[in-house]
């Protein structure tokens, strides 16, 4: 779940970028930048794009030289990447430790899932989902880890800015970075700065486990080449802030997979080693064709779970049809009469 989140993130947020570009794409076809007017357009330019291009006339005044707007660029995307990396880092340190800690719950929430498959009936179905939800807590790993899309959105308007600024701007437009014209497409900048994020890609599986890497090969090709056609389908300006980009990220990558990822699993181990993971289901509590029996605890949230069945059954006649499984071994009294109440529910007649 967390990993389609995430591609499904990626991709939504690629497409918004898709959409200030022909939001944003209004340059006369003579090569003389038209300045937008309208009220989405000309507010896009007035409040994103005017102030980025006066950052960057001011930027490459203080540079100097024939690729001075270029260099401007190449250094405000370092900045920019500065300024977001602890953020980043963070938030890839917190979701190496719940992959870690996942991976170590992984047998236990096999048989679940297994369980869950065949599962005979909605109350059964919420006691396993209860068990789950437990085999996380008391190992202090959440089912659903934190997202951080703090980084991703504050970029959007930073790539609008860059984009309107190097259309819009005759100076940028018409100035050069080393012989390669700003305004217009770069097949030397596109390569380079996919050959970046390949690199950055590459270097997040050599970290990562056989099942990791399972998931993670279609984000390592998708990036790259959406970094190649819309690098591609821009000018070279807005090529240069994926190739400074992509020089930060694997800057950044190679921080994640060789100092910050050994050491949270050296961590982990050692903490393991002193007090193992919190066994809540074992092969014996499963029966052999894989659904869970009475030897199973009851999760946590039992009462809360079986009143949220009962009602579930009481509202669908099918379930009443069915003949309940006995779920427990040692119940309380109060889950005893609970369950004798749902069991009234289900022997009224039809009206």
């Amino acid at each position: 779940m967390k990993n389609k989140t995430k591609k499904l993130f990626t991709l939504a947020s690629l497409s918004s970028i898709m959409l200030f570009l022909a939001a944003c794409g209004r340059r006369a076809t003579s090569g003389q930048p038209r300045i937008p007017t309208g009220f989405l357009y000309g507010n896009l330019y007035k409040y994103l794009g005017h102030p980025m291009q006066n950052l960057l006339e001011w930027f490459a005044g203080l540079i100097g030289g024939a690729s001075g707007y270029g260099i401007a660029i190449l250094v405000f995307t370092i900045i920019v990447r500065l300024v977001l990396m602890p953020s980043m880092i963070n938030q890839q340190r917190n979701m190496t430790e719940q992959q870690e800690k996942a991976k170590v719950l992984q047998p236990q929430l096999k048989l679940l899932q297994a369980a869950g498959k065949v599962a005979n009936g909605q109350q059964e179905q919420m006691r396993i989902n209860g068990l789950m939800q437990d085999v996380y807590k008391k190992n202090g790993s959440s089912m659903m880890p934190k997202m951080g899309c703090l980084a991703l959105l504050i970029q959007l308007p930073i790539f609008s800015a860059l984009y309107q600024a190097v259309a819009y701007s005759p100076d940028i437009y018409k100035a050069s970075f080393f012989g390669i014209q700003l305004g217009k497409p770069s097949m030397i900048v596109t390569i380079i700065a996919t050959a970046l994020y390949l690199v950055q890609g590459y270097m997040s599986l050599l970290s990562a486990t056989p099942d990791q890497r399972k998931t993670m090969r279609s984000m390592v090709i998708f990036s790259p080449m959406m970094t190649f056609f819309i690098s591609m389908a821009s000018s070279a300006g807005l090529g240069l802030y994926f190739l400074g980009g992509g020089v930060m990220m694997v800057v950044q990558q190679a921080i994640i997979s060789f100092m910050i990822i050994p050491n949270i699993r050296k961590r982990l181990d050692s903490e393991y080693d002193k007090k193992p993971p919190v066994i809540v289901v074992d092969a014996t509590m499963f029966d052999d064709d894989g659904s869970i029996n009475d030897k199973a605890p009851n999760p946590d949230s039992f009462s809360q779970f079986a009143g949220m069945a009962a009602e579930a059954e009481e509202g669908n006649p099918d379930e009443r049809k069915r003949k309940p499984r006995d779920v427990t071994n040692s119940a309380s009294t109060t889950e005893a009469d609970l369950r004798k109440r749902n069991a009234g529910k289900q022997q009224r007649p039809k009206n």
